[in-house]
């Protein structure tokens, strides 16, 4: 009995832990491209990791930046967009992968692995607007 609490609980704590890298997915894109590119120019392990942090936290900066200047909605609105679109494709991948060995129904695992993307993506567009406003209300 334990050892299925265990593993209940295992599972939960993976599902977490993925979510929250989920919602950071295009820092996580755009720093692995940056990764890459400086590794294929033969730079080092090192020099290529400062790369892919500082390109990450640039995407990231560069996001909170134009939420904060502009003034019109819908440019915000689509900034936002731009954050959350690999969020969402986390979100979707990650219960499709799930759940497409609990069932068969491709009904079923399209609705739900929408709704999920659908979630992340509001969180990592809730979770950004927070940090936004916190980095530019001082």
């Amino acid at each position: 009995m334990s050892l299925i609490l265990l593993a209940i609980t295992a599972a939960i704590v993976v599902c977490v832990i993925a979510y929250y890298f989920a919602i950071y997915a295009l820092p996580f894109m755009v720093g692995l491209t940056a990764f890459q590119w400086v590794y294929a120019t033969e730079a080092g392990v090192l020099m290529s990791g400062l790369a892919a942090l500082g390109a990450a936290l640039a995407s990231v900066a560069l996001v909170i930046a134009v939420v904060g200047i502009a003034k019109n909605p819908a440019v915000r609105l689509i900034a936002l967009a731009v954050f959350a679109t690999p969020a969402f494709i986390a979100g979707y991948a990650l219960i499709y992968g799930i759940l497409k060995n609990a069932t068969d129904s491709a009904m079923l695992l399209n609705s739900v692995g929408i709704t999920a993307g659908v979630v992340v993506g509001v969180a990592a567009i809730v979770n950004l607007n927070a940090l936004g406003e916190a980095a530019l209300s001082r």
